[in-house]
């Protein structure tokens, strides 16, 4: 078993998924792969069955977790990361499935947790300016000030803090409380962060290029952004009347 899973949650990505898993399998350094499908209508989940075929010959490196129905983003991870702790993971990494996320990137932010020392690695839009393509303009704005708004009630010193690009060392998942993860859309990439922050871990923002979609629809809503935005001002305030105690065994390596 390789050290490190990609978790790739997927709802109608039959035009991407083939070509996400066997770039990401062609990649120098080897991830196994986690799909964690809802139900996909278009067949995304037999797509991924046939290539289980192909890619789990000698060892399984190609996991599929099927859904009874679409559930939301933030518990298709959950979901995932249960499944890679229960597996014995030491880094889990989480990417879209639509090519917005270079694959290539998966392994600076894979070596950003194993050398250089970070508890999270982020693929950050932000982190050197707007590296963003394809998106219409009135979309960058709203997402790059939605992170400068999340960056001012929380404090985080973070750039992209809705990003969904994001390799975590096995620990940081252990110490958070999976179960009383609150957000479900977008702004569970936004209380990760937060929680792993008050924690004491260490997050690094590794820059990337994101590309938006050229295949398949895009899973974005209004509903998205209205649990971001008021979700993250109740998630602050609450953090003010709890305590968050470090893990003890990152403290001690430091």
């Amino acid at each position: 078993m390789n050290n490190a899973i990609v978790i790739v949650p997927t709802y109608k990505e039959r035009e991407n998924i083939r070509a996400i898993i066997d770039t990401v399998f062609a990649l120098p350094k080897d991830f196994d792969i986690l799909i964690v499908d809802d139900n996909s209508p278009d067949g995304t989940a037999e797509i991924v069955e046939q290539l289980q075929l192909t890619y789990n010959t000698a060892v399984t490196r190609l996991h599929l977790l099927k859904r009874p129905g679409k559930q939301g983003l933030g518990t298709a991870y959950i979901t995932g990361f249960k499944f890679a702790l229960e597996k014995g993971y030491e880094y889990i990494l989480e990417m879209d499935a639509d090519f917005s996320h270079d694959p290539k990137d998966l392994v600076n932010l894979y070596l950003s947790c194993t050398e250089h020392g970070s508890d999270v690695s982020i693929g950050s839009r932000y982190a050197t300016g707007v590296n963003v393509v394809n998106w219409p303009m009135g979309r960058v704005l709203l997402s790059y000030f939605a992170s400068s708004y999340v960056r001012m009630i929380t404090s985080m010193p973070i750039r992209d803090t809705t990003a969904g690009f994001v390799c975590y060392r096995r620990v940081v998942l252990e110490t958070i409380a999976l179960d009383q993860i609150r957000f479900v859309g977008y702004a569970f990439q936004i209380e990760m962060k937060f929680l792993a922050w008050k924690f004491g871990f260490k997050l690094t923002e590794v820059p990337i290029i994101f590309t938006d979609r050229t295949r398949g629809e895009s899973k974005m809503s209004p509903g998205i952004f209205k649990e971001a935005f008021f979700g993250v001002l109740q998630m602050t305030i609450q953090s003010w009347f709890r305590k968050y105690i470090p893990n003890p065994a990152v403290t001690a390596a430091r």
